[in-house]
C-alpha cells in the first residue's frame, strides 16, 4: 500500500522526548537610546526656532540706565581735618606713694583708698598705707634712744669718779713735791751726798706732779670726747626715730584739690589694672589723680603734613568713642613746635602733638578717653556740591557724566575746594543736575 506526501503541509514536529520542557524563543532587545535622541533633537529644534523669531529691540532705542546717580545741590563745604588722641585734664594733682625718708620701706601696702570716680575734697583722705611695718620700727629706735641716753648717763658718772681719782693723785703728788722742797731747806746741815740725793728727790717730785697735771687734762679731754660720741649717737637715733616719726605722718594722703578721683593704672599679677586696696606700691609711684572736671581738654597728634593747615584758635568739633553721640566744641589751644615720632612706629613718620580746649563740658567727659577733633579749615556757603565719586578724569581734566534723556553726557568741570567727600563745582554744573556716580557703561557723545 502505497502512501502520498503533501509537500506545502508544514512539517510534523517531532514531540519532545519525555522529560524535557519546550524551550521558548528569545525576545528582541527594544532599542530605547533612539527614543531619546528625538526627543533632543525636537527640543533642540525648537530652541533654534524661537531664538530665529524673537522680536528684536530697535536699534536707536537707549538701553536701561543701572548706575548710580545723584543731584548736584547747593549747600556749605566745610574742610576738616581729623585728628585722634586721649583726654586730659587740664587742672590735676597727681598722687603718689610716698617718698620716705627711711631707707627701710621698699613696699607699701594700701589699706584703704577712695573710691574711683567719687568726687573729693581738699583736705579729705583718699588713700592710707599700712603702718604697722613702721611703729615697729619707731618702737625699736625709742628703744635704741633710751639705751643711748642711759650708756650717757652711765659713763659720767665713771668718768667723774676717775676724774677724781686723778685730781687725788695730783693732790698727792703737790704734798710730795712740797714734802721734797722743804727737806731741800735744810739741806745746810746735811751731807753734800744728802744734798744732790734732796735736789733729786725734789725734781722727780716735780715731774710727778707735771705728770699728774698732764694726765688729768689729757684724760678730762678724752672723757669729753667719749662723752660727746655717746651724745651724737644718741642725736643720731633721736633723727633717726624723728625722720620715722615724719614719715608715719606721710602714709595718710590726703586730698590738695576738690575734683574727681581717677585710678591710674598698673601691673597687677601680669595685667594691667586699677589699684585697689591691699596692692603693693613702691615708694613715689603715681596711683591716682585727682581732675578738675570742667578743664577737660583733648590731647592729640596731626600727620606733619596736615599740620601745615593748623592754626591756634580753630574751632574744633570733638567726639568720643565711648559715647557716639556726644559732640562738644572746642578750639585750638597750642600747636607742638617739633614733629616727635610714635611708639614702635617708622622713623620716617613723624607727628605734631595738638592740644584743644574745649569749650563745652559733660560730667562724662573723664581723663584718658579716646576721642578724635575735626578741625575746621575752611568753610564756603552756598557752592555747587558734587560727590567726590562723580568727578572722573579724561585727558588729565575733570569730568562729570550728566544724565540727559536717559544718557549719559560727559561734561568738563571747574573744581573748587573740596573735602573729603564732596567737591565744590565752578563752572560746568547747575543745581539740580543729575550726575552718575560712577563712569557709565554706554554714554552720548558731547
Amino acid at each position: 500500500m502505497s502512501t502520498s506526501v503533501n509537500p506545502s503541509a508544514a512539517p510534523l514536529e517531532a514531540p519532545p522526548p519525555a522529560g524535557l520542557e519546550p524551550i521558548s524563543p528569545e525576545p528582541q532587545p527594544k532599542r530605547r537610546w533612539k527614543i531619546w535622541l528625538g526627543a533632543v533633537l525636537i527640543a533642540v529644534a525648537g530652541i533654534a526656532a524661537w531664538y530665529v523669531s524673537r522680536p528684536r529691540p530697535a536699534q536707536n532705542q537707549p538701553q536701561a540706565v543701572t548706575v548710580r546717580t545723584a543731584a548736584i545741590a547747593a549747600g556749605t563745604l566745610e574742610q576738616t581735618i581729623r585728628i585722634t588722641g586721649n583726654t586730659v585734664a587740664g587742672n590735676y594733682a597727681n598722687i603718689v606713694a610716698p617718698l620716705l625718708r627711711g631707707p627701710e620701706y621698699r613696699n607699701l601696702t594700701l589699706v584703704t583708698l577712695a573710691k574711683p570716680g567719687s568726687m573729693a575734697k581738699k583736705g579729705q583722705v583718699v588713700a592710707q598705707m599700712d603702718t604697722q611695718a613702721a611703729r615697729d620700727h619707731i618702737d625699736d629706735v625709742q628703744a635704741m634712744v633710751v639705751s643711748a641716753e642711759a650708756d650717757i648717763r652711765k659713763r659720767k658718772a665713771e668718768q667723774a669718779i676717775e676724774e677724781e681719782n686723778l685730781r687725788q693723785s695730783i693732790r698727792v703728788a703737790k704734798s710730795t713735791l712740797d714734802k721734797s722742797k722743804l727737806d731741800i731747806g735744810a739741806a745746810d746741815i746735811r751731807t753734800p751726798i744728802d744734798q744732790e740725793l734732796l735736789k733729786l728727790a725734789v725734781a722727780e717730785n716735780e715731774a710727778a706732779y707735771k705728770d699728774a697735771l698732764q694726765d688729768y687734762d689729757i684724760n678730762l679731754v678724752s672723757n669729753r670726747a667719749e662723752i660727746r660720741i655717746l651724745e651724737i649717737t644718741l642725736e643720731r637715733q633721736v633723727r633717726h626715730r624723728e625722720r620715722h616719726v615724719t614719715d608715719l605722718v606721710k602714709f595718710t594722703i590726703k586730698a590738695p584739690m576738690d575734683g574727681l578721683v581717677v585710678m591710674s593704672s598698673v601691673w597687677r599679677g601680669g595685667d594691667m589694672g586699677q589699684v585697689q586696696v591691699g596692692d603693693q606700691l613702691s615708694p613715689n609711684q603715681p596711683f591716682m589723680k585727682i581732675v578738675d572736671p570742667q578743664s577737660m581738654r583733648l590731647e592729640a597728634t596731626v600727620n606733619q603734613v596736615q599740620a601745615e593747615f593748623i592754626r591756634v584758635g580753630q574751632p574744633v568739633t570733638a567726639r568720643f568713642d565711648a559715647f557716639p553721640g556726644l559732640h562738644l566744641k572746642g578750639k585750638i589751644y597750642s600747636i607742638g613746635a617739633i614733629a616727635v615720632g610714635g611708639w614702635r612706629q617708622n622713623y620716617y613718620i613723624r607727628n605734631i602733638p595738638i592740644k584743644v580746649m574745649l569749650l563745652e563740658q559733660d560730667p562724662r567727659v573723664i581723663p584718658d578717653l579716646s576721642a578724635s577733633a575735626e578741625v575746621l579749615v575752611s568753610r564756603q556757603e552756598n557752592a555747587l556740591l558734587a560727590p567726590r565719586e562723580a568727578i572722573q578724569y579724561e585727558g588729565g581734566k575733570p569730568v562729570v557724566y550728566v544724565k540727559q534723556a536717559g544718557m549719559f553726557t560727559p561734561r568738563e568741570v571747574e573744581m573748587g575746594a573740596e573735602n573729603n567727600t564732596h567737591v565744590a563745582i565752578a563752572s560746568g554744573l547747575k543745581a539740580g543736575d543729575v550726575v552718575a556716580l560712577q563712569r557709565p557703561a554706554t554714554t552720548r557723545k558731547k
